[in-house]
């Protein structure tokens, strides 16, 4: 559970989530861009995409979830972000017929 939110919209960031699998537990880790921190108080989340491949992967966090173990900011945008919401950054889905 993370006590502060440390990091904006912009910074590339590692999340360290716990997975339980059966009896075990592991840490995995999900490195990406933030795109954006919404909420207060114990309904923050904050949104973060990565890109396999082609294909971009979005996870949606809680701030107050006990899953999180901690948020490493590995670094920040080289510019500054003049927007609080980074939805152009997403990549478009494509149109399946």
């Amino acid at each position: 559970m993370l006590a502060t939110v440390g990091f904006v919209p912009g910074d590339i960031v590692k999340v360290y989530q716990k997975i339980q699998e059966g009896d075990k537990t592991r840490t995995q880790v999900f490195e990406g861009v933030v795109l954006a921190i919404r909420g207060r108080g114990e309904n923050k989340t904050f949104h973060v995409q990565k890109m396999v491949g082609e294909i971009a992967v979005e996870r949606i966090w809680p701030v107050q979830s006990p899953l999180v173990e901690k948020v490493e900011v590995k670094a920040h945008a080289k510019y500054r972000v003049k927007r609080a919401k980074l939805y152009n950054l997403q990549v478009p889905r494509p149109i399946v017929h």
